[in-house]
């Protein structure tokens, strides 16, 4: 049978509300009191229970975090953050994952705050005014990690993802590439890709570099539609010369069909992706990338979800972090 704080209390002689001080923490009680207790629940085996505690303090150290796909190298480095931080804040993790499929988001949404979580981090592909109206309507606070929300007011953690390209697509101007072609992600995310084609655009313009439309492929982050995008590519009439690919996967497909044609990495080709996970020291030739933070962006969206919780001071709701490019050998 279950062993109840009924059980303890009368095993330790003493009343409920002592035992649940001592569980909880309370200082309000007398050190030996405190041992007695604490001996019978170790005799006993007591394990309080997470529910009833939390319906009596309206808190039940548990936060939801809704992830696209698990199995991603981008969203896993960002779950670790947000999981370590959680630990050290002594927050449990209710982890779902949503496909990058709106319905299912919004449904677990509700179904986390069903669960009566205290936060929800969310990682979600394109953030619509129907996320955000969920969002405000939310009695929890929910902060967002790696995801773009136009209007700024949902926190939010994240790099600044125009810039990034703007930096990207300049960096292979300076080296004489007149031709870039940049690989984003799925135009069902429309937020996230007018940020890094403006910044690739503007890279364009200030170095008075005339635009062209087949220089810029839709893949959706994957290793397969970054050899379809390669194949598109090599379509253009002059093909391009250097390729920012939205992923690392995507930059993998990119070497590996390019590689699979005879063509060389990075004499024939230069190309730079945009996560640095560990995929990218993976290939030969490893890839020059983006490094975005992305422990830290989920370590700082724990902790900006943390002072929300507390209802503790803080100073920034949208954070930017920084980034920069880590030069390997798939550029020159």
């Amino acid at each position: 049978m279950n062993v109840t704080i009924y059980d303890v209390a009368r095993e330790a002689n003493v009343s409920m509300a002592t035992v649940s001080r001592v569980v909880n923490g309370n200082p309000n009680v007398k050190p030996a009191t405190r041992k007695k207790v604490m001996e019978v629940i170790d005799r006993l085996g007591y394990r309080p229970n997470a529910v009833a505690r939390g319906l009596a303090s309206k808190k039940t150290t548990t936060v939801g975090v809704i992830i696209p796909d698990i199995s991603s190298t981008f969203f896993a480095e960002l779950a670790r953050g947000i999981e370590d931080i959680a630990t050290m804040y002594k927050y449990n993790i209710i982890l779902s994952n949503s496909d990058q499929n709106i319905e299912k988001e919004l449904h677990l949404l509700n179904t986390m705050l069903g669960k009566q979580v205290d936060g929800i981090v969310f990682m979600g592909g394109n953030i619509t005014s129907e996320h955000v109206e969920e969002f405000e309507k939310s009695p929890v606070p929910i902060v967002l990690a790696g995801s773009i929300e136009e209007t700024g007011k949902i926190p939010s953690v994240n790099i600044n993802y125009e810039q990034a390209a703007f930096d990207v697509t300049k960096s292979f101007i300076e080296k004489g590439h007149k031709d870039a072609a940049i690989v984003v992600g799925p135009l069902r995310e429309p937020i996230n890709q007018e940020k890094k084609l403006a910044g690739y655009k503007r890279a364009l313009e200030e170095a008075e570099v005339s635009f062209r439309d087949e220089l810029v492929v839709e893949g959706d982050y994957t290793y397969d539609s970054g050899i379809e995008a390669f194949e598109k590519l090599l379509e253009a009439d002059p093909r391009p010369t250097a390729i920012f690919a939205g992923s690392d996967e995507m930059a993998l497909g990119i070497v590996h069909g390019a590689e699979d044609k005879g063509y060389n990495i990075p004499k024939d080709f230069e190309v730079i992706s945009s996560d640095n996970t560990r995929l990218a020291l993976m290939v030969r030739p490893q890839l020059t990338s983006v490094v975005q933070p992305l422990y830290d962006i989920g370590a700082v969206a724990m902790r900006l979800l943390t002072k929300l919780m507390n209802k503790e001071t803080v100073d920034e709701q949208i954070v930017v972090l920084p980034h920069r490019i880590e030069e390997r050998s798939s550029t020159k």
